[in-house]
């Protein structure tokens, strides 16, 4: 028989496994919330209640290269007519600059200036809001770049672009389509990636650890990490599609122009697509709050409301 000092270290053992039973199916539950909870996370989620898009203007040849100023303006490329136009916080369209160079990519820097890709003139370049325009780059080993496409600034300040080319491949002085580095002090370029096959879109991380390329020539998308030096490290596929221009979000979603905007998660998972009346070439956050998406699409520019913000400092 037990007596009674067995009877209670039973009695207390078999209670410590109750508790510890309990405990399990407790933190099984959290557990499945929270995956429930991430994986209602999508598309829907992060656009505005009874959000659309909306044409905001037209009649351009093929608009591009959209980037936001501190205020929320957003700046665009009509890459043909050779112009960068406004899309103001009050809804009023502005032409910025004529003879842009056929302007492409654009990226505001710390101090205000508006960067831009000219492919036409195959360089990158720096323009204050006075009109002032300074080179960054036009050449490569003394040979031209091909044409500047698309550009991002790192927080350190130096700048990556891509250096593909469209159409006619006459006047190429560089054999092949790759990515560049200029360095913080702008005083060097080099060269970081050399085996796509015609890079695109860039666009970077507000902590300045990931870089995201696509190669819209093998229809891909890849994320690098980021080195001290500006170099490019493990290389991973992010997204199995190319694309024009991208953004990201504040939760680090990344968005790709292609068949209509794409929306990726920060692990690579496809959120959904946002439709566009016509084909989009790239994308930015924008507006007072920066919960605008705009999107160049054509021969318009369009926008949409957002429950999420573009990522601070990358707003393009």
């Amino acid at each position: 028989m037990y007596s009674n000092d067995h009877f209670l270290a039973n009695c207390l053992a078999r209670r410590t496994r109750l508790c510890w039973a309990s405990a399990i199916l407790v933190c099984a539950a959290c557990l499945w919330q929270v995956a429930t909870a991430d994986a209602a996370e999508g598309i829907d989620d992060l656009i505005a209640a009874d959000a659309t898009v909306e044409k905001l203007s037209g009649g351009f040849k093929f608009t591009e290269g959209p980037a936001s100023n501190a205020e929320g303006d957003v700046y665009f490329s009509d890459i043909p007519n050779s112009r960068i136009h406004i899309w103001t916080v009050d809804g009023k369209l502005a032409t910025f600059r004529e003879n842009s160079g056929q302007a492409n990519g654009l990226y505001f820097d710390h101090a205000g200036n508006l960067l831009a890709c000219e492919g036409g003139n195959r360089q990158v370049t720096s323009i204050a809001m006075d009109g002032k325009v300074t080179v960054l780059a036009d050449k490569f080993d003394g040979k031209r770049f091909c044409s500047p496409n698309d550009l991002w600034i790192h927080p350190n300040g130096g700048i990556y672009f891509t250096d593909p080319r469209y159409g006619s491949p006459d006047g190429l002085e560089i054999d092949g389509f790759h990515v560049y580095y200029i360095t913080p002090d702008r005083k060097s370029i080099r060269r970081v990636l050399e085996n796509l096959v015609k890079p695109n879109g860039v666009v970077g991380t507000q902590d300045g650890k990931f870089l995201y390329v696509t190669d819209p020539g093998d229809s891909k998308t890849y994320r690098y990490a980021i080195q001290g030096d500006g170099t490019l490290t493990d290389r991973k596929l992010h997204a199995p599609q190319g694309s024009d221009g991208m953004t990201l979000d504040e939760k680090g979603n990344l968005y790709l122009t292609r068949g209509g905007v794409q929306i990726y998660s920060p692990n690579g998972e496809k959120l959904g697509t946002i439709e566009t009346p016509e084909a989009p070439a790239n994308v930015c956050f924008g507006g007072r709050d920066g919960k605008t998406l705009f999107i160049t699409a054509r021969t318009g520019l369009y926008s949409i409301r957002m429950a999420v913000a573009g990522q601070p400092s990358t707003r393009k």
